[in-house]
């Protein structure tokens, strides 16, 4: 949308965004048996339709589109994130695809992160991934570790995903 600015000047004010196939930098996603889980016997189809944004910062990760239900997707986590990371992420995000395709919320801005039930339902279904895949509880508990929910939150989501979550050792008082 181009703004004029009624000092003389006319300002885009939203730059292009160059959105990429999602097979182009992901193959073989269409045979998981979660993607599959999510979109049936389209799953080949949603991810030949399916976009990718890459973005450039120092922080973030990836991201759905609540606007289109294309991916965001850092470039620095792509590059520098162990692997099975990078493919848990993904299978998160094409979580939520599938819950904007189905018209569902992917925000919920009145409660906590990991009170809303989109991030319940795609960590719970990541975390299947993941025993899948082998992972101890220990390792499913340190994925589900990001810097922006509390220890609490933290704890409150690992239940909610079905991960023993060991006691704390606190102090007593004396």
């Amino acid at each position: 949308m181009t703004v004029e600015t009624g000092f003389g000047v006319r300002i885009e004010r939203r730059a292009p965004t160059k959105l990429y196939p999602f097979v182009r930098f992901f193959r073989g996603f269409e045979e998981v048996p979660l993607v599959r889980e999510l979109f049936g016997a389209k799953a080949a189809q949603v991810l030949r339709s399916l976009r990718v944004e890459f973005f450039s910062a120092r922080f973030g990760y990836m991201g759905t589109s609540d606007e289109d239900g294309h991916l965001l997707i850092s470039s620095r986590h792509l590059a520098t994130s162990d692997l099975r990371t990078v493919y848990l992420d993904l299978v998160h995000e094409l979580c939520h695809v599938r819950q904007f395709r189905a018209g569902r919320p992917l925000f919920y801005p009145k409660l906590s992160y990991v009170d809303a039930p989109s991030e319940i339902d795609a960590y719970r279904r990541t975390v299947r991934e993941g025993r899948r895949l082998g992972m101890t509880d220990r390792e499913l508990l340190d994925y589900l570790q990001v810097e922006w929910i509390t220890p609490a939150e933290h704890r409150r989501l690992a239940r909610r995903c079905g991960i023993p979550v060991p006691r704390s050792r606190r102090r007593r008082a004396r």
